[in-house]
């Protein structure tokens, strides 16, 4: 039997628990809390904590990159909350410190260069950056940029332990007013710095190869690899975009150290494992069900708290304040239907993007793409908000904001390109391994299994086998890429310009630009 004393201070704890605002549920609010001090689902901490559940900070590659990249400021030049650096578990690095430097403040704090006032010298170092990434050179060619790549040569190295550790963990920190405004995910700094990284290692392997230094240039093409792979766990879209746009840099610089290392047999096997042995992107799909839908259902909730204006005003957007009758309706609204509506939407699309077959899964995003167009055509926010259809209206007018199809097919037909270019890039191993054995290329591509691959991938796009145009002096091999059309090797930014996605050897010369 419960005493007097723990009785009172049970009821007592009961009633300091605020009570939910919303109806909490797998099928409304998706998760059963943390709520906050005001009875709303507190989704930062419900989201870092599915992100970094099991990741300490030993395993957790972004505590040590934060290490490298110092100074404790996102890529607007403002402090990261100490909140961010609590939650990888580390302590907030100093403001000074061997920390990489961009080239843009490489320019500022060495040459004294004004960005507005340069923009011409500038322009000239990003043309140069961009060609080091692109082909081999040595520090003749490019003097500035190899001055630049040694000035970061300690937290380069710091990067490239990183990006050896097996977990990463990116905490979502958000700029909130004291009202609750702001967006769910407006601060993503880590993938921003991720990318300006990929640069300098790519650019510094490119360098090593025309020096000759053909292990060390591939460990900096590797730790890019993985750097992008690890970036592509963080949980929004924008952390997916920014892994595989990081790998794909590393696949193009790939093909030219393929090109240009005198590697033998053995050296090219062993870096085709390496390759094989890279971890998987996770899919977009992951992305769409958990931090995007967390993005919908928290905007619901900035507009129970005080109307739209809420969401405009976490977006950084100026916006009226809601009227004192606007906010006194928002508390009578049923909140339910657009809270299970928003949720079939996410789990329609999410359902869509995991479909195996490519072709179902593109008729499955265009049928959802269809009613999105129609709801959007018809969906208005409510002049009433006592209207019993006003929560309806609500949810549908978020919908249409938040769920872009044609972004989200592109944006996966950006993952599929990068899933392709990584299978060529295990054939064109394949193929080189090959010529050191037999000093030819093979008459097909199925002679390359299962000596040198398991199987010869098949062109993702068409179901089909790749087109492969073996020659006396090298070879071409290629997707027919998103369009599913055979442009004869052609991609983008040759003339004619086409959508194939193509391995040639030997590489074609670096256009001049104009």
């Amino acid at each position: 039997m419960i005493g007097t004393p723990l009785l009172v201070f049970l009821l007592m704890a009961a009633e300091d628990k605020p009570a939910p605002k919303f109806p909490i549920g797998k099928e409304t609010t998706y998760v059963t809390g943390p709520l906050d001090k005001e009875g709303y689902i507190d989704y930062e901490t419900a989201l870092n904590e599915r992100l970094g559940k099991g990741i300490t900070p030993e395993r957790n590659a972004n505590a040590l990159l934060w290490k490298a990249f110092g100074a404790a400021r996102d890529d607007r030049g403002r402090e990261m909350p100490a909140e961010f650096f609590k939650q990888l578990g580390i302590e907030q690095p100093p403001k000074e410190g061997p920390y990489y430097t961009g080239i843009g403040t490489y320019l500022r704090e060495n040459f004294k260069l004004d960005f507005k006032r340069d923009r011409r010298v500038f322009d000239l170092f990003f043309d140069q950056q961009d060609r080091a990434q692109q082909r081999p050179w040595t520090a003749k060619d490019y003097p500035d940029i190899a001055a630049w790549l040694k000035a970061n040569e300690q937290p380069l190295a710091v990067v490239l332990k990183a990006t050896k550790r097996p977990d990463y963990f990116d905490p979502l920190v958000f700029r909130r007013t004291d009202k609750g405004s702001g967006s769910l995910i407006a601060d993503l700094p880590s993938p921003q710095k991720c990318r300006e990284v990929a640069r300098a290692l790519t650019a510094r392997a490119m360098l090593r190869v025309g020096e000759g230094n053909f292990d060390e240039a591939w460990q900096d093409l590797l730790a890019c690899h993985r750097l992008g792979r690890l970036v592509a766990r963080g949980a929004s879209l924008i952390d997916g975009l920014a892994g595989i746009g990081i790998d794909q840099t590393a696949s193009n610089a790939d093909l030219q150290y393929l090109e240009r290392a005198e590697l033998t047999r053995k050296q090219i096997q062993h870096r085709l494992k390496d390759l094989q042995r890279l971890p998987p992107i996770p899919p977009m799909a992951d992305k769409i069900d958990v931090a995007e839908r967390f993005v919908y259902l928290d905007a619901l909730q900035l507009i129970r708290r005080g109307g739209f204006s809420m969401v405009l005003a976490g977006l950084g957007v100026n916006a009226e304040k809601p009227e004192p009758q606007e906010l006194k309706a928002l508390e009578k609204i049923d909140w339910e239907p657009p809270l299970r509506n928003g949720n079939r939407w996410y789990d329609r699309l999410a359902a869509a993007l995991r479909l195996k077959d490519r072709a179902d899964r593109d008729k499955a995003l265009d049928k959802i793409e269809q009613e999105l167009k129609a709801l959007k055509e018809e969906s208005a926010w409510p002049h009433d908000l006592a209207d019993k259809m006003a929560s309806k209206a609500i949810g549908d007018v978020l919908i249409g904001m938040l769920i872009h199809l044609p972004a989200t097919h592109r944006i996966q037909n950006a993952y599929d390109r990068v899933e392709q270019a990584h299978r060529n890039l295990r054939v064109a191993f394949a193929l080189a391994a090959y010529r050191r054995d037999y000093g030819r290329h093979p008459a097909k591509l199925k002679e390359l299994a299962p000596k040198y691959l398991p199987a010869v991938p098949n062109d993702l796009f068409s179901g089909n086998s790749l087109v492969y145009r073996p020659s006396e002096k090298g070879y071409l091999f290629y997707s027919v890429g998103v369009n599913g059309k055979d442009e004869g090797g052609h991609s983008f930014g040759d003339d004619p310009a086409g959508d194939d996605l193509c391995v040639r050897m030997p590489r074609p010369p670096l256009k001049q630009k104009k």
